[in-house]
C-alpha cells in the first residue's frame, strides 16, 4: 500500500505517477474533432527533415525511433502535463482508464524469486478452472518461470497476450506431492475503479465509505452501484475516499458530481484557447442529493478528483477532510496519430463552481522545478500543518453560502488533518519500506490457510490473528533479513501500527479488498476524523 510507506519516500515515488497518470481528460463534445484540422500544415519542416534523414543520409537510421525523440522533446517544452506516448506504450497507457486488458485474471507477488498467485480476478479466465491463490507458478508454457531475473514486467509481458490465445501454467501447491498443471485462454480482465466499499456503525447510524481510485470509463457505473449496495444495507450518510486518486476522464467526475448536487448546479467549466467555454450543470436527478456527505483527499489526490471534491465544497454540499490536494486545472485532449501513437495535449484549463482554478503554478518546459513542488511542501511542513501552507493565488473566491476559498494549487480541505507520525520510527521505514510486512503476511497466510480459511470476516480474522501471538515469528523473520535496530523503544512505538498493517495484509490475502480497507480505514486518522463529524 502506497499510503503506508515513509512519507518522503512517497514523495518521490508517487508524484512520476502524476505526470502520465493524471494526464487525460475523455470528452463527449465537438471540441476533439477541432484540433484534428491543425495537424497537416501545408509546410512542415519537422515532416521534411525526417524525409530528408530517411532519404538522403548517409548510414541507416531508424526513422520511428527519431520521430518518436523530436515528438517527445517538443511536447517537453510545454507544460507538465502534456505527453506525447510512442504506439508501444499506448495500449498499456489507455488500459488504466479504458477498464479492461487481456490477460489470465490473477494477481500476483514475487517472494523468493518465484511468482506467487496473490488472487484470482472474479470474472477472470482463471476463476473456476481450478487455480487458487497460493499456487506458485513454476513453469510457463513449458519454460522455467523462477529465477532472480524475474521481474513484474516479465510477468505480465508473459501472462498477458491477445484475447483468445491460450498459455499454459504449472504451478506448486501446498500440500500437493506433484505440479498442477492449468491451461488457460486469456480474456477481458476487469480493472476496477472502486478499491473498496463497506459499511462503518457510528453513533448516529451506518456510514458507508467508498474508495475510488481514479476516474476511467467505468468508474460511474461502479460507483453508482456501490453506493447503491451500502444504501441497501442500511447507509444513512456517506465518505467517498479520493486519497492518491491521480484523476481520469472529467465526465466521470461530472457524473458522479451529478448525484449530489441540486438542479442547476454548476459542476465546472472549461476554456481555452480553441477550446469554447462549456459549463457543466447538475440536472437535478441525482439520488443522493439528501444525504450527508464528506469527500476524502490528500496530497496526491488530482485533476477530476479535484473536480468532484471542488464541486461538492463550492457548493457546500459536502465537508472536505484532509490535506491539500495536487493542484492540476489543465484539461489534456488525446489526439491519436495514424501510427497508433498519440499525444496528450494541454487545450483547456478547468475552473470549479466558485470561478477558481485550482492548477499550481509552472514554467513551460521547466517539469524539473514542477515536479520539486511536492516535495518542498513535505519540506515546509504542510503535510502535517495547516499554518504552513501558502496559496500563489492569493484572490478571494466564494462559495455557494459565501465561505471564503483560494484558488492556485490544489483544494484546500474544510478540516485539515496532518500525517500521523505517531507510529514512525527506523524499525517502521525497514520493515515497510523493504515490504518485509508484506512478505510476512503472504508467507504466513500459505502456511496457515486452512485455519484462516473458517475465518469470514475481517472483524473474526483479526480477533483470531491477534491471539494467534505470530509476533516473534515476524522479529525472527526481520532478523534473517538482516533488519538493523538500534533501540527497543523504536519496536515498541511502532509495533501497533506494524501489527495492524500484517493483519489487514493476511485479510486481503484471505478474504478481499472490502475486508482489507474496513480494517485499515478503522484507525486511519482522516477517516476517524470523518466518522466523528458524520456522528455529530
Amino acid at each position: 500500500m502506497k499510503k503506508y510507506i515513509l512519507p518522503s519516500l512517497v514523495v518521490f515515488c508517487l508524484f512520476f505517477g502524476y505526470m502520465i497518470g493524471n494526464a487525460v481528460e475523455k470528452r463527449t463534445s465537438n471540441n476533439s474533432s477541432y484540433y484534428s484540422s491543425f495537424l497537416f500544415p501545408k509546410e512542415n519542416k519537422i515532416e521534411k527533415m525526417i524525409q530528408l534523414l530517411q532519404y538522403a543520409y548517409v548510414d541507416p537510421i531508424d526513422v520511428d525511433s527519431i520521430t518518436d525523440e523530436v515528438l517527445t522533446e517538443i511536447v517537453r517544452q510545454l507544460d507538465p502535463h502534456s505527453t506525447y506516448i510512442p504506439r508501444e506504450e499506448l495500449e498499456e497507457v489507455n488500459s488504466e482508464l479504458t477498464g479492461s486488458f487481456s490477460g489470465i485474471g490473477i494477481q500476483f507477488s514475487i517472494q523468493n524469486d518465484t511468482v506467487c498467485i496473490i488472487s484470482v480476478i472474479s470474472g477472470g479466465p482463471s476463476e473456476g478452472i481450478g487455480v487458487l491463490a497460493g499456487d506458485k507458478i513454476l513453469y510457463v508454457d513449458d519454460s522455467v518461470f523462477y529465477g532472480k531475473k524475474m521481474t513484474n514486467e516479465k510477468v505480465m509481458k508473459k501472462l498477458r497476450g491477445p484475447k483468445g490465445t491460450n498459455v499454459t501454467i504449472k504451478v506448486k501447491r501446498h500440500g500437493a506431492k506433484d505440479l498442477l498443471t492449468y491451461t488457460i485462454t486469456r480474456g477481458d480482465i476487469p480493472v476496477s475503479s472502486i478499491d473498496a466499499k463497506f459499511i462503518i456503525d457510528s453513533s448516529k447510524g451506518k456510514i458507508g465509505f467508498v474508495r475510488v481510485n481514479k476516474f476511467g470509463e467505468t468508474t460511474y457505473d461502479e460507483f453508482i452501484t456501490a453506493l447503491n449496495t451500502l444504501k441497501n444495507q442500511g447507509a444513512k450518510s456517506y465518505i467517498v475516499d479520493l486519497r492518491e486518486n491521480s484523476g481520469g476522464y472529467m465526465v466521470m467526475a461530472i457524473r458522479m458530481a451529478n448525484e449530489f448536487l441540486a438542479a442547476g448546479d454548476m459542476i465546472v467549466y472549461a476554456e481555452g484557447k480553441a477550446y469554447k467555454r462549456e459549463e457543466s450543470h447538475a440536472n437535478g436527478s441525482g439520488r443522493f442529493k439528501k444525504d450527508k456527505l464528506v469527500v476524502l483527499i490528500d496530497d496526491f489526490s488530482a485533476s477530476a478528483s479535484e473536480i468532484f471534491a471542488g464541486a461538492m465544497q463550492d457548493n457546500d454540499r459536502a465537508t472536505i477532510i484532509g490535506r491539500r490536494s495536487f493542484g492540476k486545472g489543465l484539461v489534456q485532449q488525446q489526439i491519436d496519430f495514424a501510427d497508433s501513437s498519440a499525444v496528450r495535449l494541454t487545450v483547456a484549463r478547468y475552473y470549479i463552481p466558485s470561478g477558481r482554478c485550482i492548477q499550481k503554478p509552472y514554467v513551460m518546459g521547466d517539469e524539473e522545478d514542477y515536479q520539486k513542488d511536492l516535495v518542498e511542501r513535505f519540506e515546509h511542513g504542510e503535510f502535517y500543518s495547516a499554518d504552513s501552507i501558502h496559496y500563489s493565488d492569493t484572490t478571494k473566491y466564494y462559495t455557494k453560502k459565501g465561505r471564503v476559498v483560494y484558488g492556485g494549487g490544489g483544494v484546500m480541505p474544510d478540516i485539515f488533518v496532518g500525517r500521523d507520525t505517531s507510529h514512525l520510527s527506523p524499525f517502521y521505514n525497514q520493515v515497510v519500506n523493504l515490504a518485509l510486512t508484506y512478505q510476512f503476511a503472504f508467507q504466513y497466510t500459505d502456511k496457515n490457510r486452512q485455519k484462516l480459511s473458517q475465518y469470514k470476516d475481517w472483524k473474526s480474522m483479526e480477533k483470531y490473528l491477534l491471539s494467534a501471538n505470530w509476533w516473534d515469528d515476524f522479529m525472527k523473520f526481520c532478523e534473517e533479513k538482516d533488519v538493523e535496530i538500534k533501540s527497543p523503544q523504536e519496536v515498541t512505538k511502532s509495533k501497533k501500527a506494524i501489527v495492524n498493517l500484517i493483519n489487514a495484509y493476511i485479510v486481503r490475502n484471505m478474504l478481499d479488498d472490502d475486508e482489507f480497507f474496513a480494517l485499515i480505514e478503522r484507525d486511519d486518522e482522516i477517516t476517524k476524523k470523518a466518522v466523528e463529524f458524520l456522528s455529530k
